[in-house]
């Protein structure tokens, strides 16, 4: 008896949705009383509203294509523009074509011997286009650029006809009888040397053959600037070659300094306007354009 009570409070508990259970008048017919029972039971379907095809469609790829460039624009920011600094920057001169310049320059000079004032003008102009590209010199950051032999190639001292430039010295030329051959610099940054190295024939009357030699003027070097050296004199030495390549080399007597001319102490102050890895520009104390390439 308990059972059955407590059976119909549970009865009377029941939703509505299931009061498929009920005898239901189906006018007799068992299996229209089974269809109305599954028809009862089953769940209702939400009906969505419809659309036309070629709608639907547009809308799609509109949201297709929002989406997309969305995306783009978190993962893909348009680059930003350049700064005032970056803009204001020029594609780097060719330095190379500018060395080929200066050469083509001083070429067929003779190492300035042959300069006129024309040949003079051109090779300062290609001279100061490199200088103005490389700027400003520091030797005391780029001292080790200036070790090394350096062939002198160019020096507009020499348009005076004189081995001294513009300092007093023995003249040079076809008929005289010093010809002037290579020239070198010599710099150990170490030792503070620094050695001017001349190439000499000597001419000698016939049918003895010239004499060859080569001098050293040897010298020590101080920094006194960024890019500013001074040379102290301290010898000349003088080393035959060729045939007679097997003498000793000899000490040339330097002359006392109370005989020595004001303007040609032995001592002298240059400035490093160009240098790299293999060509230098050096201005002198009396304005002196040289040129060197590392040898």
């Amino acid at each position: 008896m308990g059972s059955l009570t407590h059976f119909s409070a549970l009865l009377s508990h029941t939703p509505t949705s299931l009061t498929f259970l009920h005898p239901v008048n189906n006018h007799g017919n068992p299996r229209a009383s089974k269809l109305q029972s599954q028809k009862a039971f089953r769940p209702q379907r939400q009906v969505l509203p419809t659309y036309p095809l070629q709608k639907w469609n547009l809308s799609k790829r509109n949201l297709i294509r929002r989406s997309t460039l969305d995306e783009a624009a978190v993962l893909d920011p348009p680059p930003s523009l350049p700064t005032s600094s970056e803009s204001e920057k020029t594609d780097p001169v060719d330095v190379a074509s500018l060395k080929l310049k200066l050469l083509s320059a001083v070429s067929g000079l003779n190492r300035g011997l042959a300069a006129n004032e024309e040949d003079l003008r051109k090779a300062d102009d290609a001279a100061k286009e490199l200088e103005a590209v490389g700027g400003p010199v520091d030797l005391s950051v780029e001292l080790d650029k200036l070790q090394g032999r350096w062939k002198l190639i160019y020096s507009s001292a020499f348009s005076s006809r004189t081995l001294g430039g513009s300092r007093p010295g023995p003249p040079t030329g076809r008929l005289l009888p010093i010809t002037l051959g290579q020239v070198f610099q010599r710099i150990d940054i170490v030792s503070k040397d620094f050695d001017n190295i001349v190439e000499l024939q000597l001419g000698t009357p016939w049918p003895i053959p010239p004499v060859e030699v080569t001098a050293t003027l040897a010298h020590k070097f101080e920094l006194i600037g960024p890019a500013k050296v001074k040379i102290v004199f301290e010898k000349t030495t003088v080393k035959t070659t060729g045939n007679l390549s097997q003498l000793p080399p000899f000490e040339v007597p330097r002359i006392p300094d109370a005989l020595r001319p004001p303007s040609n102490t032995g001592n002298g102050e240059f400035e490093v306007t160009y240098l790299d890895s293999d060509t230098r520009i050096t201005r002198g104390d009396r304005g002196e354009v040289r040129v060197f390439v590392i040898s």
